[in-house]
Order: C-alpha cells, then sequence, then structure tokens
C-alpha cells in the first residue's frame, strides 16, 4: 500500500506541472509560437504512462514491501522532482513537456542548462523513471518499455537539438533569468 501511495503522490505532482505546462502551452501558441516533434510527444506520453502503471501493476502483483531498493527509488523521484521543479522556475513561461518554441525564443544562459545540456531529460525524466522502477521493484516493466523510452527520447533530443543550433541560438540568449 505504501508502494502505491507513494506512485499515486508522484503522479499527482506530474499533474500538477502538466497543468503548468498547458498555461504556458496556450501562451506561446497564442503569441505565435510553434510546437515541433507533435507525434513524438506522443509517444513519450504514452510511454511514460505506461511506466507508472505497468510498474504499479507489477508491484501489486508481485506484493513488494517498501525496502532499500524502494528507498533509493524514492531518493532518485524526489530529486526527479527538485530538478524539474528548478527547471520549470529557470524557465518560466516557455516551460513546456511538448517540444514548444515561443517567438523569438532566446537561449536561456543558466549555469545548469550550460553545466548539463537537456538537464529536464537526463536529471528529471531519467531519475524519475529509475526511482519508479526501483520503487515498484519493476524489473519487467523496465526490461521492456526503457528500450522503447530511449529510442523515443533520443529522437525527442536530435529534434532540440536541432531547434537550439538553427533557430534558438542565432535569436541570442535570455540574460534576464529568474534565479541568475
Amino acid at each position: 500500500m505504501t508502494i502505491f501511495l507513494l506512485m499515486l503522490a508522484m503522479f499527482t505532482v506530474r499533474l500538477i506541472f502538466l497543468k503548468k505546462s498547458i498555461n504556458n502551452e496556450k501562451a506561446i501558441l497564442a503569441k505565435g509560437g510553434q510546437e515541433f516533434g507533435v507525434q513524438n510527444t506522443k509517444f513519450l506520453t504514452l510511454l511514460h504512462i505506461m511506466i507508472y502503471v505497468f510498474a504499479v501493476i507489477e508491484a501489486l502483483l508481485k506484493q513488494i514491501k517498501f525496502d532499500g531498493i524502494s528507498l533509493l527509488g524514492l531518493l532518485l523521484m524526489l530529486f526527479s522532482v527538485a530538478v524539474l521543479y528548478e527547471v520549470t522556475r529557470i524557465l518560466g513561461d516557455i516551460w513546456t513537456v511538448k517540444l514548444m518554441l515561443a517567438k523569438d525564443h532566446k537561449y536561456v544562459e543558466h549555469w545548469l542548462f550550460k553545466t548539463v545540456k537537456h538537464p529536464n531529460y537526463f536529471l528529471n525524466i531519467a531519475p524519475e523513471l529509475i526511482g519508479i522502477v526501483l520503487l515498484c521493484h519493476a524489473q519487467i516493466t523496465a526490461m521492456l518499455l526503457f528500450p522503447c523510452y530511449i529510442i523515443v527520447i533520443y529522437l525527442r533530443i536530435r529534434e532540440e537539438n536541432k531547434l537550439l543550433a538553427e533557430v534558438i541560438i542565432p535569436n541570442g540568449t535570455h540574460k534576464n533569468l529568474k534565479g541568475d
């Protein structure tokens, strides 16, 4: 039951951030921004939800009890939420779960983005999903879905890198960031 409640809490946190993303998406589009990689976003969303659902099912079927491995998973999940909060705080109204560019989108010149390229993927999503499978002892879920997720996130990062190089960086940098 503890694992189920922790997963429910994590899912709720994700829904809160999704609401923020949806509000930002609407504002970006209303101001002339664009969405890219629509199909890729659909696959990422589906795989993300599948990992949550299958991990919980696997934990329930195995009747997993909270242990040291679960604790490690929980710590990774908490770390991922902290990074997600920081990334959304830094990016403000341009942060979305979708691949979107605001009109005249500029490069965010913050130490986190200079130090770790794509911190949202490597410091938020990866620890979150690894944490979930550890919390739930969901080895089968990981073996089945992580390879698919890695391929789809690779394609997302490749597209994002292209937009960074061809559109965002040529637009200049954004110097007046929150937290700088």
